[in-house]
């Protein structure tokens, strides 16, 4: 007799395949096998490897059937499943041996179910074939989306960065088969970022493609879509936002806003005296926004710049006192470079940036000031009151040039008029005192408080007014009858 064998490939297409039996005149017939139809008979058991496309919405899907070549079609023979998913994943017809998946199957989940036949003779009750394994494949449908799995995603670059500099690289991942079709090769490309930046195709490497200046803009929001099928129609897609921040570079050089500043000075400062600050600004930050000012024009040398390092100020200090009667402003020029400027930038720094300081001197009340320092004069003895000793002479430094008045301390031998014209007031005896230490102050006539004092010497000199004195009585003796010429006794 002819019987036949009935397999169902993928996606449940029935196929029938004539499989040796007797004929009725006794003749054996042998069958090619099909190219890739991967037959297996295995101890009477006949059964192709069978696939299930998952996400099937049907209740009731079927598989392909399993047969035993012993079936003679008489209903005699009870086929059983066995295994993991038997009875709630996969049901088997026991009469036919047709499999049916009666739930939606997720590959992603499993891909491979590994289950066991066996046929029973109704009958008996006994096993016609051995027991056996058989797969069941879910096959693929493009059911995911790409995803990122290593969100978030963020990136430093340094401004000014050459086109093609790479930024960082993003990668998806799909969870359908890699095998099957395109349903897991991906697609990369740029919804937003441009005109700075591109994406590679195939890696999601993002490169820049426009250099950029922080100082404009220092951060920007860059998004990535991801597509399956290579981007085919029906592809699924998925997106990250990548955050591509710009590091500094030393590509501004520091610039006075104010080309011209004005400072003050009182005359009476002491040298090192801070009189003003001056200040550049640097768009840049950071390290690249260190600064020094320096003087670039002081022909006085009166004045010099330190820089602040914690405000990025310059400092003008006083490096010579200055006089207002002698000048009252002066005019310096100062400039500014950075600190710290790399060999490769130096084209961004060629020129420093200069200002003008215009310094006013300012005028102090300062007290008489005598020509010399001390004074030295010489007087006779003797000589009457109110004879001439010698002229002193201080003035006011200021302006105003105010009156001087002149006054002796602990002096009750000499006077002083406003013209500074020194006088005896008592007669002088050098064998008395030979020398006068004195102390002439002399003081503003429209401000008492502003007082000068200096030392005055004034030495007596001698005149012959002593007639010579023995130092004590001498009394003398003679003898008698002393001769012409000889000594007396005392």
């Amino acid at each position: 007799m002819n019987c036949y064998l009935l397999l169902r490939f993928m996606l449940g297409i029935p196929l029938l395949w004539p499989c040796l039996g007797a004929t009725e005149n006794s003749q054996t017939k042998k069958v090619k096998q099909p190219v890739r139809s991967h037959l297996r008979v295995k101890r009477g058991w006949v059964w192709n490897q069978f696939f299930v496309p998952e996400e099937m919405n049907t209740t009731s899907h079927h598989i392909g059937r399993l047969r035993s070549d012993l079936d003679n079609g008489n209903n005699s023979f009870q086929y059983k499943l066995l295994g993991a998913g038997a009875g709630s994943t996969f049901i088997i017809d026991e009469r036919t041996g047709d499999i049916y998946a009666i739930q939606k199957l997720d590959r992603e989940e499993r891909s491979l179910y590994i289950l066991r036949a066996q046929v029973i003779d109704i009958t008996t009750g006994r096993a016609v074939e051995p027991e056996s394994e058989f797969v069941i494949k879910v096959s693929d449908i493009n059911d995911n989306e790409p995803k990122f799995l290593d969100e978030p995603y963020e990136a430093i670059v340094p401004e000014m960065s050459p086109e093609g500099t790479l930024v960082i690289q993003v990668t998806a991942s799909d969870a359908d088969d890699p095998s099957s079709g395109n349903n897991a090769r991906l697609l990369y490309s740029l919804l937003q970022g441009q005109p700075y930046f591109s994406v590679e195709p195939t890696t999601g490497v993002i490169r820049i493609s426009s250099k950029m200046d922080r100082e404009l803009q220092d951060e920007y929001w860059v998004i990535i879509q991801a597509k399956d099928m290579i981007g085919q129609p029906g592809a699924l897609s998925g997106t990250t936002s990548v955050l591509i921040k710009l590091s500094d570079v030393n590509d501004n050089k520091p610039i006075f806003k104010e080309s011209l500043y004005r400072l003050t000075v009182s005359e009476s400062a002491p040298t090192g005296t801070s009189i003003g600050t001056i200040m550049a600004y640097d768009n840049d930050i950071g390290e690249n926004a260190e600064m020094d000012y320096s003087i670039e024009e002081d022909d006085s040398q009166t004045f010099d710049i330190i820089t602040n390092h914690e405000t990025q100020e310059g400092i003008v200090i006083l490096k010579k006192k200055v006089d207002f009667e002698h000048q009252n402003h002066y005019g310096i020029r100062a400039k500014v470079k950075n600190h710290h400027v790399p060999e490769q930038l130096m084209k961004y720094h060629t020129e420093a940036s200069t200002t003008f300081i215009k310094i006013q001197v300012e005028d102090v009340d300062e007290p008489p000031l005598f020509l010399l320092p001390y004074y030295v004069f010489e007087v006779f003895e003797e000589t009457p009151q109110g004879s001439f000793v010698g002229v002193v002479s201080a003035t006011d430094p200021d302006n105003r040039k105010s009156p001087i008045r002149y006054s002796i301390t602990r002096s009750e031998v000499f006077n002083i008029d406003d013209n500074g014209t020194i006088t005896t007031s008592n007669s002088l005896d050098r064998e008395i005192s030979a020398w006068y230490n004195l102390s002439i102050t002399a003081t503003e006539k429209y401000n008492i408080e502003q007082i000068s004092s200096i030392p005055l010497y004034v030495q007596v000199l001698n005149i012959n007014d002593h007639a010579p004195e023995f130092s004590q009585y001498y009394e003398t003796y003679v003898c008698e009858n002393a001769g012409s010429g000889q000594g007396l006794f005392f």
